[in-house]
């Protein structure tokens, strides 16, 4: 475990405060699919991802489910500091989007490692900013493009994030994304086909060339 937390942190952290995090981390791993936070529960372990990617989900019980931001490896997830800090409970649920790992530090370092590790200062600054841009083009989406516009950033945000054409989620998991239903993703998918910009696989979207 110690040289796997070290070879991705080597080049952001000081040695001393990597020699901490290996001494009391735990390696946690999961799967495709698996939830790994809920939304109104009590956080007390910080989460660093050390590989795979993990989507962050805002639930409404009326409106459904809007996707804030995914996380990376070497990233961590800015609403799990808040919560962290202010000792409340879960406002976000978190699902595996890809199989991965991702080390798990008790939250009682938090305060200590703000004051100790400048490092560590700079990690948690730059994630809640990297966390709030995702945020405000998450919203930026919703208020300011159409259903079609949404997808085909969806489509090229997942090809990055994959670094491939390949998109493999099903119709129905692009419209839970999206807040809307396969039809109408199934549909703007049909559309995007015919003009030359996706193609259609049975367990697959292959991206042809950007929208």
């Amino acid at each position: 475990m110690g040289h796997l937390i070290r070879e991705k942190y080597r080049n952001l952290f000081e040695e001393k405060l990597i020699d901490e995090i290996i001494e009391i981390a735990t390696i946690k791993e999961f799967e495709e699919g698996d939830r790994l936070m809920e939304i109104g529960a009590y956080i007390n372990k910080i989460p660093l991802v050390l590989s795979g990617v993990i989507k962050i989900i805002r639930e409404d019980q009326k409106e459904g489910e809007l996707v804030l931001y995914y996380i990376e490896a070497g990233d961590t997830c800015a609403m799990t500091l808040t919560c962290c800090m202010g000792e409340t409970k879960s406002q976000i649920r978190s699902i595996a989007e890809t199989n991965g790992s991702v080390v798990l530090v008790p939250v009682s370092k938090m305060d200590d490692w703000l004051v100790r590790y400048k490092s560590w200062r700079n990690f948690v600054l730059t994630s809640y900013n990297n966390r709030m841009n995702e945020m405000l083009s998450a919203i930026d989406s919703l208020a300011f493009l159409n259903m079609e516009e949404r997808l085909c950033k969806l489509l090229q945000d997942k090809a990055k994030m994959y670094n491939s054409t390949f998109i493999r989620n099903t119709h129905q998991e692009l419209a839970d994304e999206l807040n809307t239903s396969r039809v109408v993703i199934s549909r703007i998918l049909k559309n995007l086909e015919n003009q030359g910009i996706i193609r259609l696989n049975r367990k697959h979207i292959e991206l042809l060339q950007k929208p």
